[in-house]
């Protein structure tokens, strides 16, 4: 079989090129990621109970989702917390290798069959379903460096302004902001005054929710048989502190209307204080980008990237973004040292070839015959479905020496045929291969046997090995 590559250099010439072009083929479609996938998939389910001490949370909210959610197909485990802030996070961890999108959507189904058994609050506000990565591939704060705005300006701007546009980018599962500083309407009550009018919390809440709603009025005049008729609109949600203020609450004996000015105070401030970020010690805000299972790490950094890049022209004056973490600046380096790697073993392989065989033809053989081997690496790679990552580059490192070694070897053994008579090129090159090539392949498996067992590991540890 080799003789006939070695007979026909045109064919094994076209075979390389196609082995080329299929590899950069293969490189340029591979997603680089820091890591393989080795967290298994996460689904994450988020709930909301305003004014609920976290021990209220866990028995009115996260107990009755964790029993509807326990046993979804594939889950290995599931953990939970709730806060004093009345925020529940359910986080489900299932099966290595169970598809992510699946896992979402049967969470989502056992998530509605437990609607029934929530508080109404926790229902209107919604419960979010998320599928995501548990490691955060880039994250950046944002902060004011003369102290001319405060944490909840900060944040909102970037809610507004940068959060919609990082959500869009291909392959991000979530970009989070921490802090809770989204502006709200605060209604501070004042208990003397309530207590004087013989209100409860209750009673403002009822005010609020029949008062600052979207209604759908209607329309009049459609059967009377006149020639207009004219849809009616409703004042809609309240959308400052006037017209919050002028929430009646009740009509009081003397023919006036007790408002809710009348019983508390009202500002736009942030929806909680209980968090307090800082940058370079002044006010700010983090956000964090994680990424979906089988994206491109490397694209969706440089796309977020690109989009702060963007936006800094249109930044309030006295603002920065300021990079906290980015997984590309490992990858990179990872990069940059098997680029730095093949550098070392093309001019190695120079020196030892021209050094001891003295024949610049023979130099020329295994610089060509190195990057075929390397570049058509990335094709199989796409085919098994692998991504570029720490651990595949760095087999790719430890796989150019026994590429570098059996060229070596090669070379050196068709030299020695000539030397010993042999009556052309071609005919050395045969009989060295065919005394070498049993022994080049036995060396070649018996280096990677040494993995194989490995690779039937379950888990992490079996997916570290199997990409190596």
């Amino acid at each position: 079989m080799l003789r006939k590559f070695i007979e026909n250099p045109v064919l094994s010439t076209v075979i390389s090129v196609i082995i080329v072009i299929l590899g950069i083929l293969g490189l340029l479609s591979l997603p680089i990621t820091q890591y393989p996938e080795i967290a298994p998939p996460t689904v994450q389910v988020v709930a909301n109970y305003q004014g609920a001490d976290s021990e209220t949370v866990m028995k009115s909210v996260i107990v009755p989702l964790e029993e509807e959610i326990n046993g979804v197909e594939k889950m290995a485990y599931m953990s939970s917390k709730a806060s004093n802030d009345g925020s529940g996070v359910i986080t489900i961890v299932f099966d290595q290798g169970a598809d992510a999108d699946m896992a979402a959507v049967n969470v989502q189904n056992r998530v509605n069959q437990a609607m029934s058994q929530l508080p109404e609050e926790v229902v209107r506000y919604g419960i979010t379903t998320t599928k995501r990565l548990s490691s955060e591939i880039f994250s950046f704060m944002y902060y004011s460096e003369d102290e001319q705005y405060d944490q909840a300006f900060l944040e909102n701007y970037v809610r507004i302004n940068i959060l919609p546009k990082l959500k869009r980018v291909n392959g991000v599962g979530d970009a989070s902001i921490s802090g809770g500083k989204e502006y709200s309407m605060r209604v501070w009550l004042k208990p003397n005054e309530m207590a004087s009018y013989g209100l409860a919390p209750s009673d403002i809440i009822q005010a609020l929710a029949e008062q600052n709603v979207e209604a759908a009025p209607g329309k009049i005049g459609e059967n009377s048989g006149q020639t207009f008729q004219y849809s009616l609109k409703y004042t809609g949600r309240l959308e400052n502190e006037d017209k919050f203020g002028d929430i009646v609450i009740r009509a009081t004996e003397a023919g006036r209307f007790l408002r809710l000015r009348d019983v508390a105070d009202i500002e736009m401030g942030a929806y909680s204080n209980a968090t307090s970020i800082t940058a370079y010690g002044k006010a700010g805000t983090y956000v964090a980008i994680n990424q979906t299972a089988g994206s491109n790490a490397h694209n969706i950094i440089k796309e977020c990237e690109q989009i702060l890049l963007d936006a800094e022209a249109e930044l309030p004056k006295g603002t920065k973004f300021v990079v906290y973490a980015n997984s590309n600046d490992f990858l990179l380096a990872s990069i940059s040292k098997l680029i730095s790697t093949l550098v070392e073993a093309f001019i190695l392989v120079f020196i030892v070839v021209l050094l001891f065989l003295q024949d610049w033809r023979s130099t020329l053989i295994p610089a060509i015959a190195v990057p075929v081997a390397l570049i058509g690496t990335f094709f199989f790679l796409n085919i098994f479905g692998f991504t570029i990552n720490l651990l595949t580059l760095f087999a790719l490192v430890l796989s150019i020496g026994i590429v570098v070694d059996d060229a070596i070897i090669v070379v050196e053994a068709v030299h020695t045929k000539l030397h010993h008579g042999a009556s052309s090129a071609k005919q050395a090159t045969i009989n060295a291969m065919h005394e070498l090539t049993t022994a080049i392949i036995s060396i070649t498996l018996v280096m990677a046997a040494v993995f194989v067992p490995v690779t039937f590991i379950d888990g992490s540890v079996g997916i570290f090995y199997k990409e190596f």
